[in-house]
């Protein structure tokens, strides 16, 4: 093994697929959009463990693509209407926990958001990273992830959340 292999993070060993598609910026970039408009919405900080829900909602197409259109459905009416996407979700949401971390130290390191003292989340993404100036699919990821941020504010306890999807925090 050579040195640079050795110093190598790794991420960057991962194959080259997953290693794109799996990146600290894109998971960064999710929870951001998610947090401001989860703040914008309810005035307060998205809890950051509000992140792991985020990903594995907006990341799975098929579940991307029956989100609701805007916030009034409420997510118990929402998950009992599909029940058959949901069945999946705790798998995908214990696979992607590692990389919604990596996202998380990376969004704190390039100051893609930032952490309050009660551990919320405060999102604050570049120009370049909105969906009205991303293209093709991560317009489509950043929408999505504002669009679960908006509907996380409609629930009185964020664990109610984590109960209807499956979840343990």
């Amino acid at each position: 093994m050579t040195h640079s292999e050795v110093d190598a993070p790794a991420w960057a060993l991962r194959p080259s697929i997953p290693a794109v598609m799996l990146n600290p910026a894109l998971f960064a970039a999710l929870a951001a959009a998610a947090a401001e408009e989860y703040q914008r919405r309810s005035g307060h900080y998205m809890p950051w463990y509000m992140s792991f829900l985020v990903a594995p909602l907006v990341l799975h197409r098929s579940t991307r693509e029956v989100l609701p259109r805007d916030t009034r459905t409420h997510m118990a009416n929402w998950v009992s209407s599909h029940a058959v996407i949901i069945a999946g979700f705790p798998a995908r949401a214990r696979e992607l926990v590692g990389p919604v971390q990596e996202g998380i130290r990376f969004g704190l390191r390039h100051e893609v958001f930032e952490i309050d003292q009660d551990g919320g989340l405060r999102g604050a993404l570049s120009e370049s990273a909105r969906p009205e100036h991303a293209s093709g699919d991560l317009s489509a990821l950043i929408r999505a992830a504002g669009l679960v941020g908006r509907w996380l504010t409609k629930l009185d306890q964020p664990a109610t959340a984590f109960a209807l999807l499956g979840v343990t925090p």
